[in-house]
């Protein structure tokens, strides 16, 4: 398992053992040990926030090397101290996936994001619209870019624009099913 595996498996045995701790516990005791753990957390975020200041006024280079460590860029994210704007974070990542995409003859289009909803609206065009590889691609790679780059989006909804649009989009409606791709993009993975 790597670190960034355990660390993710600590931060859910820690949820999984408030609510142990809420099931268990009187009220008040629980209350006095929510409130510990937020005041751990406090001041270990005001100190790395003081961290990324000390960073940007001193070393600017290496709040990118905060953001490239899976650890530091993560706890960023959490405490809301990530210095890349989340529309940002969200067309990056979308870049990152767009050659993977291509492969497949598709693309990604962000439409809208809505921080406060923690939603984004995309299209996906693509050559194989109704093919079963389609919602898999957007499960696998869309998704999970996004996720990495931008937790805090807990919404993605996709535009079905009409087909006189150029390209032809890919979406998780219900859509005719092909025996086959037609293109053979499932075929070749």
């Amino acid at each position: 398992m790597s670190e960034h595996q355990d660390l993710r498996a600590a931060g859910d045995r820690i949820e999984q053992l408030l609510d142990e701790l809420q099931g268990i516990a009187d009220q008040r005791t629980y209350r006095i040990a929510e409130e510990l753990l937020q005041l751990v957390s406090d001041l270990y975020g005001a100190g790395l926030a003081r961290v990324v200041e000390v960073a940007r006024e001193r070393a600017p280079e290496l709040t990118e090397v905060f953001v490239e460590d899976d650890l530091i860029g993560s706890l960023l994210l959490v405490l809301g101290l990530h210095p890349k704007a989340l529309d940002r974070r969200v067309e990056e990542a979308l870049t990152n996936v767009r050659p993977f995409l291509a492969q497949h003859g598709g693309d990604v289009e962000l439409l809208d994001l809505d921080a406060d909803a923690g939603a984004v609206l995309l299209r996906l065009l693509g050559s194989c619209d109704g093919c079963p590889s389609s919602a898999m691609t957007l499960q696998m790679a869309v998704e999970r870019a996004i996720a990495e780059a931008a937790p805090e989006i807990t919404r993605i909804d996709v535009d079905e624009p009409s087909r006189s649009r150029r390209g032809v989009p890919i979406s998780l409606g219900i859509k005719p099913a092909y025996e086959q791709c037609p293109t053979g993009v499932a075929s070749r993975e």
